[in-house]
This record gives structure tokens, sequence and C-alpha cells, in this order.
């Protein structure tokens, strides 16, 4: 028996710890829940070095690493297929999130407001770096070392994973608004299905995660461009 098997136990904590944060941050801070929104990737990056530790440990108490649990292996993919790899995932998760927009607000191409928000310039100057990084190691880690990985019926090993893989986003950041919700799981979805069974057959991370990093890159970009000038940000919420 896989000495982490245990981990695919743990697909559903992002989306608990996520919620906890938010309601818990909107109870001390004695504002809305909506009204800390903004700093949903500052939240993100914090959770994301927690998953990753988490991971490390566990790795580590069963005699292994991270490297070994993500399976990664250097020089696996050849540079052009990773290339043409990326091109298609980043593709795959532009497109589902416009096609997401679309479905739930009948406007194309949507983007949801809150998720390039202002923050205190310093924090978004730091999540440059932060955010993107930490959130392949983490997520691909937990959903594709820690599930698809660890779980052996082959159907399940895809579509669980996927699942809370794309539902954790529901809660990142956290809103009790159903079409928003609906909006946030439908439009990672198509990606991480994607992510799981390009894995599941070639077990090779590198692709997804710097097609996953590079997504997350450009968001970090957007959250930079809109805290160091708000008029900007203004100027995509009246769009």
């Amino acid at each position: 028996m896989n000495k982490t098997s245990y981990l695919k136990c743990f697909l559903p904590a992002r989306c608990i710890l996520f919620l906890i944060i938010f309601v818990a941050g909107a109870f001390i801070s004695d504002r809305k829940i909506s009204g800390i929104s903004n700093w949903w990737s500052i939240i993100a990056s914090a959770v994301n070095i927690l998953t990753i530790l988490f991971l490390v440990i566990s790795a580590k108490k069963t005699g292994s690493s991270y490297r070994e649990l993500i399976g990664y292996e250097k020089g696996k993919t050849p540079v052009k297929k990773m290339i043409l790899l990326i091109v298609g995932f980043i593709f795959i998760g532009m497109a589902g999130l416009y096609a997401a927009g679309f479905v739930c607000y009948g406007v194309l191409p949507y983007s949801s407001p809150m998720m390039v928000e202002p923050i205190p310039l310093i924090f978004a100057i730091l999540n440059i770096a932060v955010l993107p990084v930490t959130t392949a190691l983490a997520e691909d880690g937990l959903y594709l070392g820690g599930g698809v990985n660890q779980i052996k019926n082959k159907y399940a090993a895809i579509i669980v994973p996927a699942f809370f893989y794309a539902l954790q986003h529901c809660f990142i950041p956290t809103m009790f608004d159903a079409r928003y919700m609906i909006y946030r799981f439908i439009s990672f979805l198509p990606l991480t299905v994607i992510f799981c069974i390009h894995y599941h057959k070639k077990r090779d991370p590198l692709p997804i995660m710097i097609a996953h990093a590079i997504l997350d890159l450009a968001t970090a970009m957007t959250i930079l461009a809109t805290s160091a000038d708000h008029s900007l940000y203004e100027k995509m919420i009246n769009m």
C-alpha cells in the first residue's frame, strides 16, 4: 500500500480552509465578507505555503520527498512538446474563464472585478513571485500528487481530484452567491479535468505546473497594475 495514500482524504481541505479563513476574517474585522475579498491573493499565497509544508512533511515521514510525491523527472518531456502543452493548457484555461463568464453573466469576455481589486502595493509586488510559484507547487502537489497518484480506480483518479481542484476556486475568495460560485467552478473545471487526464497518462507535472504558474502570474500582474493605479481598476469595472 502507498504510504501517502491518505493524502487523497485531504482533497477537500483547501475548500474548507478558505471558507473558514474568509468567514473568520470578516467576523474579526467586523466587515462583510465581500469587504475582504480583495485580499484573496494574499490569503491564497499563505494557504499555498501551508499546503506545501504539509505535503513536504507528509512525504518526508514516509521516507519520500515532494519530488517523488509529484512524480517529477527531469527531461521527461521534450522541450518542443512541453511548449505546445503549456500553450494548450493556457488556451484551455482562458477559454474556460471566458465561456463561464458568458454562461453565467452573458458577457464575453467577462472578468470578475473582485479578482483584480487593488491591495496595498507592497503586497502586490511581493505576490508577483509568491502567488504563481506557490499555487503551482501547492495545488498540483495536492490534487495531482496527493489525488491522481493515490487513487487506484482510473476514472475516480481523474474525476475526484479534478472536482475538488475546481471546487476550491468557489471559495477563493468566498462569496455566498450561487451564480458567482457556479461561475468560479465551471471556469476551472475544464482545465482541471485536462490537467488530471494528462497527468494520469504521462505522470509529468512540469508542463502543467509551468502553465498553471503563467496563468496565475497574469492575474498577479493585473493586481499589481490596479494596485499601482487605482483609476485603472475603476476603468476596468466600468467597461
